[in-house]
């Protein structure tokens, strides 16, 4: 298994190294692109040094198997053609082709087999709030169709890269030394702050992170269900939030719905508020899984459900995904070979 990571110097870049060899991901060899500034770079995996190559135009893909792309939707749109045209699968971590219909947008717990249909060679990752909630809400439309989602997301500086996280932490610096604010990678000082803007506004009214959650949730879930959300930056570090209400076509009672949570892949329930024990940030970051607790009926409807979520964006919100998604297609396409 040839492997190569595009934008390998980034904060997904990074984890993805992590999580290959944590997961015994076999790599029997692997490539590191980057652009200018990164190329030369060296970065240690398995014991070894690996240095960046520039990500250039030409036959450097030909015998890679799987490429990891999380450059950019930019650099995936323009390097698409040059790492698939001979074979390579590209899982691509950009919202770049994420709604064509012709590439499968995927999260392994929910729609897997979307993965074998690929003719343009190209696996899209979905949006990391995306898939934190499908992935709780996978195991609930189960037991009963899920007609409408409302939800509010509290997203952390992780979201929105490495660069944001250190402005973050240089932010609380410079205000406990009565310094000038530093903001230069969120609409205002995020600090002591929440903003309530996650990308760009749209037409409607709502930011193209909101409108990614209504769209990708319905190819992914193959569903009608009716998405309207709220994304919301907070001051954490790492790990992105979620408050989530669904109705469904009958009512559930709070007792199925932590059974289906408690034996869902990728969810671990954490749920006893007499404790005061729920998902928290602090302790999801640097897990794998998507944890829900906070479950209850909504008090103003029989078939509504509330639940909070909390899990690492750049674990299962990006790079553990892609890990996953590539897992699948070794384990499957190798049974069909």
């Amino acid at each position: 298994m040839k492997v190569a990571i595009v934008g390998v110097s980034g904060a997904v870049g990074q984890e993805l190294l992590r999580i290959l060899a944590e997961r015994a991901f076999p790599v029997d060899e692997l490539v590191l692109f980057g652009s200018e500034r990164s190329a030369g770079r060296k970065y240690a995996f398995r014991g070894r040094e690996y240095e960046v190559k520039l990500l250039q135009k030409n036959d450097d893909f030909k015998d890679i198997d799987v490429a990891f792309v999380s450059a950019g939707g930019s650099t995936s749109k323009e390097f698409a053609e040059t790492i698939t045209k001979h074979g390579c699968v590209m899982i691509d971590n950009s919202s770049a082709f994420r709604m064509d219909a012709d590439v499968p947008l995927v999260v392994p717990e929910c729609n897997a087999a979307d993965a074998l249909n690929r003719p343009r060679g190209i696996i899209a990752n979905p949006n990391c709030t995306t898939i934190m909630m499908v992935v709780a809400l996978q195991p609930l439309e189960q037991l009963s169709h899920i007609k409408r989602i409302r939800v509010s997301s509290y997203q952390s500086a992780s979201g929105a890269g490495a660069a944001a996280m250190d402005e973050l932490q240089q932010q609380y610096r410079e205000l406990l030394n009565g310094q000038p604010v530093t903001v230069s990678r969120f609409p205002h000082q995020l600090a002591y702050n929440v903003i309530p803007q996650v990308d760009v506004f749209t037409d409607n009214g709502y930011t193209k992170e909101e409108m990614k959650m209504f769209n990708e949730t319905r190819k992914i879930m193959h569903t009608d269900v009716a998405c309207s959300a709220t994304s919301v930056r907070v001051s954490s570090l790492r790990s992105h939030s979620e408050s989530i209400w669904i109705e469904t076509e009958r009512p559930i009672s709070v007792e199925e719905a932590r059974n289906a949570i408690l034996n869902a892949p990728g969810c671990t329930l954490v749920d006893d508020p007499d404790r005061l024990v729920y998902p928290m940030p602090l302790e999801t970051a640097g897990k794998d899984d998507v944890f829900v607790g906070r479950i209850r009926k909504d008090l103003a409807d029989d078939c509504g459900l509330t639940l909070w979520i909390s899990g690492d964006q750049i674990r299962k919100g990006a790079a553990l995904n892609a890990v996953q998604i590539a897992e699948y297609l070794m384990k499957v396409e190798k049974l069909k070979g």
